[in-house]
């Protein structure tokens, strides 16, 4: 599958190759002017060139949010779930604090009954031999049994404190991620909704020029990564698992990028990633960031179809590896989960969702 899908990408121009000559221009088209004209379509080229690098940036940006939006809601629903199991810790002890304060009630209850005398007191007005030893081993136990409940009670009631203290801290944490998680969200929609005005001011001639200079520095990023020759080593056999996360993927192929989502309907870059890999039995991390930080690393050489991807210095963006050079990926919001050329963004490495968590720290390629 991986290389018919390679094959019509080479043909439509998206993954290099021999696709040259896919981005000349429309033969309909007219011919450039000279003088003032060819200046009017140089300055209008410039410009949307300018408008593509400043949409380009805002979405990166929100991207990089979107990334801070998720690890910060992953924080959240890890302290949520803390927080609970502490509750539960200190309801228990609170039980046992109450029923170790009802035995130590009975013991002053019974030294109270007693005439309020101490056990030792008792023992040395007693004058029969017999009685004063049994009185003797009576003695010593409730003695222990005394210190007993009275350590026991300080010590329930030390880690009542701490686990108040626990709780209190978890709560102030909980919310200073409440809080960044809104922030970061803010942020984003801040920087997609100025992304989505500067391409509303375009007519719809100028946006398809748009998307064709985007496909277009794709085109040349990804011709430059082949025509160093990163493909002769590469594998294209993919692992079993990893033949079934790429059939997940696949199948996404269209569906709308939506910052944070997981699925089924719309994903963001990592939501998809995350949802192929589970259908292939593997539980990943969340996030691009972490999914460079926690799974296996392996050099580039050594990639095979349905590792991932992670792209940019702050790994905020992965792809799945199809093979023969092409990746599936959610690109960003306004497109839809489709394929391109592995090499059309600048790679950060790559890992490996079923790979030995011995080798995290195999040689990666830090850029392409």
């Amino acid at each position: 599958m991986a290389v018919c899908t390679a094959v019509v990408l080479c043909v439509t121009g998206l993954l290099g190759a021999t696709a040259s000559t896919a981005y000349a221009d429309d033969p309909k088209d007219p011919p450039a002017g000279s003088g003032r004209d060819a200046d009017d379509a140089d300055a209008g080229a410039r410009h949307l060139d300018d408008v593509r690098k400043k949409i380009d940036a805002l979405y990166r940006k929100a991207e990089q949010a979107t990334d801070a939006y998720n690890a910060a809601k992953e924080q959240v629903e890890r302290q949520q779930k803390e927080i609970v199991e502490l509750a539960r810790t200190i309801d228990r002890t609170q039980h046992d604090l109450a029923a170790l304060k009802r035995q130590a009630g009975a013991l002053a209850s019974a030294q109270y009954r007693g005439g309020g005398l101490p056990a030792e007191a008792k023992l040395l007005l007693n004058a029969d031999p017999e009685a004063f030893l049994d009185n003797a081993t009576l003695a010593r136990k409730g003695q222990l049994a005394a210190k007993r409940v009275i350590s026991q009670l300080g010590r329930l009631q030390g880690d009542l404190q701490n686990y108040s203290k626990a709780a209190t801290d978890r709560w102030e944490r909980l919310e200073a991620n409440r809080k960044k998680k809104e922030s970061a969200r803010k942020d984003i929609e801040k920087k997609i909704d100025a992304a989505k005005e500067l391409e509303s001011r375009l007519a719809a001639k100028e946006k398809a020029r748009l998307q064709k200079l985007e496909d277009e520095a794709a085109f040349r990023e990804q011709q430059k990564w082949l025509d160093s020759g990163v493909l002769d080593e590469i594998s294209d056999k993919a692992s079993a698992a990893g033949r079934k996360a790429i059939s997940y993927a696949t199948a996404q192929l269209g569906k709308d990028y939506v910052w944070g989502a997981e699925g089924p309907d719309t994903f963001d870059c990592s939501g998809l990633t995350l949802r192929s890999w589970q259908h292939a039995g593997r539980t990943i991390p969340r996030t691009s960031q972490e999914q460079w930080r926690q799974l296996p690393h392996v050099a580039l050489r050594d990639m095979r179809p349905g590792d991932l991807i992670i792209y940019f210095s702050d790994a905020s963006h992965v792809g799945m590896y199809l093979g023969d050079g092409a990746i599936v990926h959610a690109p960003r919001p306004g497109r839809q989960v489709t394929i391109t050329g592995a090499g059309s963004m600048p790679i950060l490495g790559v890992v490996r969702p079923d790979g030995d968590p011995r080798h995290h720290d195999a040689d990666h390629v830090r850029d392409k």
